[in-house]
């Protein structure tokens, strides 16, 4: 069968082609059986300097990685929500999902086919494997059924079988039986490689890795797939975040003939944590915001990277996890009903075509008054992708400003109450406006000349963050003490 004049399915144009197939009785010509399936026309492939290539055309994969799980519903989640997850990516200006780390509802990757949504699934081998046969052999069971049940659709690109399966070695105090382990990984890497490629000759492999280089180059997973990719956190779980880029380039420079591309990074964002001193593990939105503004940056001027997949689409349940939100891994892009976090908001700035301007940051803002007038210097953020971004506060006009890497920033002073803010961008002849109102709650400089009377001030003591929970209570940050006011003596603070 040949088609004259294909439309070829890409991002920008998803179109899909039906193809019915259906089994007739010899004799009478009886309907017995069909079934339709989608089918997308594209070439694509990767390459180790220039990253991915579909139609002939360079792409930047960029995206997120999904786990389903929903607040007030679990895992089984009507298939509306997993649509709507995929739209949520493509609102964003995102064209590529990992659906981590198992297949899911196939709601999803027909999301994907229709909405031009590129795609990676993957079993289920997470963190370590068990050695034993009937292990292996559901392993390649698992891998095989992956392949041959979403094997049509356009929108699958690679197909996935160990996730950070080194990051849980067995037998750390014994180095032998280590070896034998780690020698098992890599027999049951290849099989799986092995099986991927007889079953599907025109799609990639991949594996993800978290960041130890030197252990997976030892065991020998780095040359096992076609495609190599890494989970790294540098600059939230340990370091700084300048040791991202500097990890891509050691790989890049020792294996310069491997296509890789970053299939985690992110940081916790707690939505009721706020900071205008973000650090390291503060769970603030603000780190989080940065944090992806750095690693995106990195990414985009490395075109040898094809992939960046942030982790996660929207915070999830996590049973182990004690942290500031019990239960949930909150590095979500949206929160676990699928608010939109100020990340999100960002990744569209960058990502989308269509003109957009958001005002950033929380409407309830905690803030120590810088003198006997209750007013505070307060940074307001607007993630945009106009080139002119003028902002007006309380019916002052602060001036104009263009984004750096999707971001506009003014420092403003707020006066303690009501504040209204709003933002007027224009880019090529179109003007859009974006507006919020701040309730600033300004401790006094002075508690004993307030002229106000309170019956409490909530302190985060030694801590540079502002903290809102359900009732809308705030915690205010310290402050060092000042001479005729109030605040912390001692010289080290808490992050």
């Amino acid at each position: 069968m040949k088609i004259k004049d294909p439309h070829l399915w890409s991002p920008e144009s998803p179109y899909l082609y039906t193809v019915t197939t259906e089994i007739r009785d010899a004799v009478s010509n009886q309907l017995l059986d069909i079934i339709k399936n989608p089918l997308g026309l594209l070439w694509f492939r990767f390459d180790s300097k220039n990253g991915f290539f579909l139609n002939d055309k360079p792409y930047k994969l960029i995206g997120s990685s999904r786990h389903q799980d929903y607040k007030g519903m679990g895992n089984a989640v009507p298939k509306k929500f997993a649509t709507r997850d995929v739209e949520l990516i493509k609102e964003m200006g995102g064209n590529f999902l990992r659906v981590a780390h198992y297949p899911q509802d196939p709601a999803v990757l027909e999301a994907c086919d229709r909405l031009g949504i590129l795609a990676s699934v993957e079993i289920p081998i997470v963190n370590e494997i068990t050695e034993s046969e009937s292990f292996y052999n559901n392993c390649e069971d698992m891998q095989v059924e992956m392949i041959r049940q979403h094997f049509n659709h356009p929108s699958v690109i690679m197909w996935c079988y160990m996730n950070e399966v080194l990051l849980k070695p067995h037998y750390n105090d014994n180095k032998e039986k280590q070896k034998i382990y780690y020698a098992n990984i890599a027999r049951l890497a290849k099989r799986l490689d092995s099986i991927t490629r007889k079953e599907d000759p025109f799609r990639y492999t991949m594996m993800a890795h978290h960041g130890d280089f030197i252990r997976y180059k030892e065991v020998g997973l780095i040359d096992i797939p076609m495609l190599v990719g890494w989970n790294l956190y540098s600059g939230w779980y340990g370091g700084d975040m300048s040791g991202f880029p500097a990890f891509l380039d050691q790989f890049h420079k020792a294996y310069p003939d491997k296509p890789m591309m970053v299939t985690e990074y992110g940081a916790d964002a707690d939505p009721r944590i706020r900071s205008n001193e973000p650090v390291r593990f503060d769970k603030s939105v603000e780190y989080a915001t940065s944090f992806h503004q750095y690693y995106l940056d990195a990414m985009l001027r490395r075109p040898f990277v094809a992939a960046a997949m942030i982790w996660n689409l929207a915070d999830f349940n996590s049973e182990t996890r004690e942290e500031s939100m019990p239960h949930i891994n909150n590095k979500g892009l949206l929160e676990w009903d699928r608010t939109p976090k100020d990340p999100y908001y960002y990744y569209k700035a960058m990502l989308q075509k269509t003109p957009f301007v958001k005002i950033l940051g929380s409407s309830i803002r905690g803030a120590i008054a810088e003198s006997a007038t209750d007013i505070s210097t307060q940074i307001i953020q607007v993630a945009s992708n106009m080139e002119e971004n003028n902002l007006m506060v309380n019916g002052k006009l602060f001036g104009n400003k263009k984004p750096n890497n999707g971001m506009v920033e003014w420092r403003i002073p707020l006066n303690n109450g009501i504040n209204y803010i709003e933002i007027k961008a224009r880019r090529k002849g179109e003007v859009l406006s974006d507006k919020k109102i701040i309730e600033c709650s300004i401790a006094a400089y002075s508690l004993s000349a307030s002229e106000d009377s309170f019956s409490q001030i909530n302190i985060l003591l030694g801590a540079k963050r502002s903290f809102i929970n359900k009732d809308n209570e705030l915690w205010q940050p310290d402050q060092v003490y000042r001479k005729g006011s109030w605040g912390h003596v001692e010289a080290n603070r808490l992050s």
